[in-house]
């Protein structure tokens, strides 16, 4: 290995780590969300590795397309660009739409008023959680468990969207060179350090997110998921994050 090559891995190394910890939106969905949907640990770590691929081997799909047609830096990174708005605002409807749909949960399962006759012939108010299952409604809720249990693949087609920018002038310079090898070293080094940055941060505050009291917020929590990620999406969008 080269100094040149071996500088280039370091750098992709540092990049991959720092670009995914600065940028929220490559961990708080999968946070918010495994609680909000209750994921098992397994589940979230390997839907936060799947979108983690689908993320970093997107770029390196469009890299590898503009090596081989010798289109220059500047012309992968503004399509890029386009493909990152694109993601963001993926980001943004899909969290403001399911914000809505939690907070109409949220909704619907507050507690009812009702009064109780007792034999003691006493009339007493109870107020409790009440659950109304209609048969008219069983289409509905059956449509909506559809949609909710397609949100690791929505997650999933976000992170394909979104490109990892940092990594088109990593594969550029060793190509410009041809050093085949150093590409592929790279490119590896870069998505290790991405991905494993991702499963990390899930995990870690997942742990930490245990110590805290939620059962308040229970009710809430898929609004709050929704919410979060619609932010994250804005960060992007206004932030530049």
């Amino acid at each position: 290995m080269t100094p040149d090559i071996g500088i280039l891995v370091i750098t992709a190394a540092s990049i991959g780590f720092i670009h995914t910890l600065t940028g929220p939106d490559h961990y708080l969905p999968f946070i918010v969300m495994s609680k909000a949907r209750r994921w098992s640990n397994l589940r979230t770590l390997w839907i936060t590795f799947l979108c983690g691929m689908g993320h970093v081997g997107g770029s390196i799909v469009i890299g590898a397309v503009g090596i081989a047609l010798g289109l220059g830096v500047n012309k992968l990174e503004a399509f890029e660009s386009i493909r990152g708005n694109l993601a963001a605002w993926a980001f943004i409807l899909f969290g403001f739409g399911y914000f809505l749909w939690g907070m109409r949960k949220a909704y619907k399962g507050n507690s009812h008023k009702h009064f109780h006759l007792h034999t003691s012939n006493t009339e007493q108010l109870h107020s409790h959680p009440h659950r109304h299952l209609l048969v008219e409604n069983h289409n509905h809720t059956h449509v909506a468990k559809e949609v909710v249990n397609l949100t690791p693949w929505i997650l999933f087609t976000v992170f394909v969207l979104g490109p990892c920018e940092p990594l088109i002038p990593l594969l550029m310079y060793p190509a410009a060179k041809t050093h085949i090898g150093a590409v592929a070293m790279v490119t590896l080094v870069f998505g290790i350090c991405t991905i494993a940055t991702m499963l990390i941060i899930v995990q870690l505050t997942l742990r930490g997110i245990n110590f805290i009291p939620l059962k308040t917020f229970e009710k809430y929590m898929h609004a709050i998921a929704g919410a979060t990620i619609c932010v994250s999406g804005c960060a992007i969008v206004f932030l530049d994050l």
